[in-house]
């Protein structure tokens, strides 16, 4: 799907920052697919736009609430059984991708137990329960400005596949 974005808003967004910068692009995509990325959506997009997509849930789930939010909220499958590892690593991410191939393993090992329908008390009592994933927490918190700036520079030198930028 062809996204259009006006010259200036990048270079506006790009002068607030990476997170401002990849969030136009975010924003833009998201909207060109009605705010509902599915396998009907995902089909309309480039293989770039929904890793950006993926990066930007991934990244927005884990700060939020760790690995175990992003898996019990229903992402699992999207972030660790789709090649998002691999496209983080052809990106220049490879701190990153290897993070990925550890919370796959996690979620392998755990995805139904984390997955099941509970109550806010039932959803906290998750993070004393499985606790093997406060060390992905702590490290993708670690390397999230260094991931962003690898993920705001590739689509900066990639920039065609991710929007048509109207002057």
């Amino acid at each position: 799907m062809q996204v259009k974005i006006q010259e200036t808003e990048i270079i506006q967004a790009a002068g607030q920052g990476m997170d401002a910068f990849i969030e136009v692009f975010h924003r833009h995509i998201s909207d060109a697919i009605g705010g509902d990325l599915n396998a009907q959506s995902m089909q309309q997009l480039s293989a770039d736009q929904i890793t950006l997509l993926a990066y930007m849930i991934f990244r927005s789930e884990v700060m939020d609430g760790g690995f175990i939010q992003l898996i019990h909220n229903g992402y699992g499958p999207f972030i660790f059984l789709n090649p998002f590892a691999k496209a983080m690593r052809l990106w220049g991410a490879k701190d990153f991708c290897n993070l990925i191939y550890k919370g796959r393993k996690l979620f392998e090992k755990y995805a139904d137990e984390l997955t099941g329908d509970c109550s806010d008390e039932e959803f906290m009592a998750l993070f004393e329960k499985y606790p093997e994933f406060d060390e992905l927490d702590d490290e993708f918190v670690e390397m999230e400005e260094e991931v962003t700036e690898t993920v705001a520079r590739y689509v900066d030198e990639h920039i065609d596949g991710f929007a048509e930028i109207v002057k």
